[in-house]
Order: C-alpha cells, then sequence, then structure tokens
C-alpha cells in the first residue's frame, strides 16, 4: 500500500499511536506494561503504599510520557493522538494502574484538553475510592504574560515536576505534601524555547507551523503554537542570550540563587548545538552570581524533528536539591544518587 507521507516511515496513519505504543512497550517490557490500548504502567504497578504518579498528553513529545515511567518517576501515563489529549477512559485506565492506596497526583501540562479530560477522569477515580490531586504545570513564558500565568502552557518544566513528584513518591510523602512542593517548585520554573524549522505531522504530511527560510520563532510551543516574534536566525549565543534574559527577568531570578538548568533538544537538535548553548547559559548565570546546582543536557520533551531547543531553569532550596539528587530508572530518564 502506498504511503501517502513521504516524509515518514509510515503504516497505516490511522495505526501509527497503536503500533508505537506496542513497540514501546516490546522494546522495555522489563520494566513496563501495557495496561489498556492506550495507557502504560510500571512492571510493578501499583505499588501499594506509595503514591501513585501519573501523567499524559498527547504522542509526538518522545520520551515523553512512556519514557518517564520507572522507578523515581512516573508510574504511569495515558497517551493520546499526535499533539492531542488523551481519552477520559485511557487516563482512568492510568490513574487506577498506579493507585497503591496512598493516593494519586497527576502531573500534567496546561492544555484545555488535558485538563479537561484529567478532571473527569479523576472523577471517575475518586467513585472507586481513589484520591486525586493535580499539578497543572504552566512554565512556557512565552505563552502568556506574567499577570496571566494561569494562561501559560506546560513545555520542558513537566520534565522537571515528574523528576520531583516521582522522587517525593519513593521517599513516603504524602500526597498532601507532593502537591504543595510541586506547586512551589513549578512556580520557581521558566522556560523559553525557539525553533527554525517545524516538524512535519505524520497523518497528513503537513508541517506544524511555517517558517521562512533562514527565519526562527522566538517562543514557539511545542505543537508550533506562536511565540512572540519571527527573526532571521543569528549566532547560537546571541540566540541563548536572548532566551535566558527572558527567563532570568520573569521570576525574576537573581544573585545568590542555586537553579537546575535543563537544555532541551526538540528533535533535530544536535547535542553538539545544545552544549554550546549550555556553555553560554554557564557563563551568563555565573556572571550573574547564580549557582547552577545540577544540569540536564538532552532531548527530554520533543515535538517530533522540530529543529531547536528550550532553556528551563527552576530555582531550588535543600529540599529540592535532595530530591533532584536521588536516583532516577525510568525508561528513557536515569541517574543515579548524587551529591549537589
Amino acid at each position: 500500500m502506498p504511503n501517502p507521507n513521504y516524509e515518514k516511515y509510515l503504516n497505516d496513519p490511522d495505526d501509527l499511536i497503536e503500533e508505537m505504543i506496542d513497540g514501546f512497550v516490546k522494546s522495555h517490557q522489563k520494566k513496563i506494561k501495557q495496561v489498556s490500548k492506550r495507557a502504560v504502567a510500571r512492571k510493578e504497578a501499583p505499588i501499594d503504599g506509595k503514591v501513585g504518579v501519573v501523567s499524559g498528553g498527547g504522542s509526538g513529545h518522545l520520551p515523553a510520557f512512556m519514557g518517564y515511567i520507572g522507578e523515581g518517576c512516573l508510574d504511569s501515563v495515558a497517551v493520546g493522538d499526535i499533539f492531542s489529549s488523551p481519552s477520559v477512559d485511557h487516563i482512568y485506565e492510568a490513574i487506577k494502574a498506579a493507585d497503591g492506596g496512598k493516593g494519586v497526583l497527576c502531573c500534567i501540562g496546561n492544555f484545555t484538553g488535558d485538563i479537561m479530560n484529567f478532571e473527569m477522569a479523576a472523577e471517575m477515580a475518586e467513585e472507586d475510592g481513589i484520591e486525586v490531586d493535580t499539578v497543572i504545570i504552566n512554565d512556557d513564558v512565552a505563552s502568556a504574560p506574567k499577570d496571566k500565568m494561569e494562561n501559560r502552557r506546560g513545555v520542558a518544566g513537566e520534565v522537571i515536576i515528574w523528576k520531583l513528584a516521582g522522587a517525593m513518591a519513593e521517599r513516603g510523602y504524602s500526597l498532601s505534601e507532593m502537591k504543595e512542593i510541586a506547586d512551589q517548585a513549578l512556580y520557581n520554573t521558566r522556560s523559553m524555547g525557539v525553533a527554525h524549522k517545524p516538524c512535519i505531522m505524520p497523518t497528513n504530511g503537513e508541517p506544524s507551523f511555517e517558517l521562512d527560510e533562514g527565519e526562527m520563532e522566538i517562543g514557539v510551543g511545542h505543537h508550533g503554537e506562536p511565540g512572540i516574534r519571527k527573526a532571521e536566525m543569528t549566532t547560537n549565543d546571541e540566540i541563548t542570550e536572548e532566551l535566558l534574559n527572558i527567563v532570568l527577568e520573569d521570576l525574576p531570578y537573581q544573585e545568590g540563587d542555586e537553579v537546575v538548568v535543563l537544555i532541551n533538544g526538540l528533535g533535530a537538535t544536535s547535542p553538539l548545538e545544545m552544549y554550546i548553548s549550555y556553555r553560554k547559559v554557564y557563563n551568563m548565570l555565573e556572571e550573574e552570581g547564580i549557582d547552577i546546582a545540577k544540569n540536564y543536557i538532552g532531548e527530554f520533551f520533543t515535538s517530533q524533528e522540530m529543529a531547536g531547543y528550550s532553556i528551563t531553569l527552576t530555582k531550588v532550596d535543600d529540599e529540592l536539591k535532595k530530591l533532584f539528587a536521588d536516583p532516577c530508572d525510568a525508561v528513557s530518564f536515569k541517574q543515579m544518587q548524587e551529591d549537589i
């Protein structure tokens, strides 16, 4: 059968999500299991006596969301179509799979469909006697002004909250404690991205947004949502400086702060480029008197093959540093115990 999308190696586009999930689970079957058509969980879930940590969202962001299932991170996720919310039923199955009797914390991006469907699934779970609370992640500075933070999107800062929530759950924190600390960490988290090439939508072969040759979009969203401005491509240092300055001014971060830095590739940005960007971030923060407690550099939350990257900062205190230092053994996100 001819492939209507010449940009992708696919079979029937109607089957791509199920085939992707099937392949992902079979690739990591010692760590994860499929609990419904589009819900995946830790192999050992549910874990008695531990708060479950759940997320989910549209496909197209690997390693998010399934790649964060594992010890010290997520217990289960629900998977939607490309850039589309998971269904209520699949979220409900993910919540049930994570429930070890101490409640479930859902950590999701601030997107209307995700919020609506997770709320309905939480109501269904609560009818079963499962206590559910939710952290709505809104770290994207570009998507709304500071006085309307409730309208900001969730982007790579979601990874930060998953890591912290997973560490808290492993340490035995209560659901209410996890919610409070995650919300505070979220308040101290800011992200800003850039892209110069869109991804190609596998369902129709169309780009997710339009840019002219040699043009970039500052503040573009993970789904191709408009940023704050379009501009001609320039040097890595100039782009990184603009992104970081916007982030620094928004909280604001200031001399004496300690931060965790996450440089996230959006799918078609090489490690070479990301390390050049981190070099600039490091030097700028050093000049500002801001200490880096920990860094993450790589592809953590992609947009298929979008060419771009984002910068995320989280201001940390001693408790958050302890949680960031904890080990994590998720499918695509691993670290040993550290001293930071």
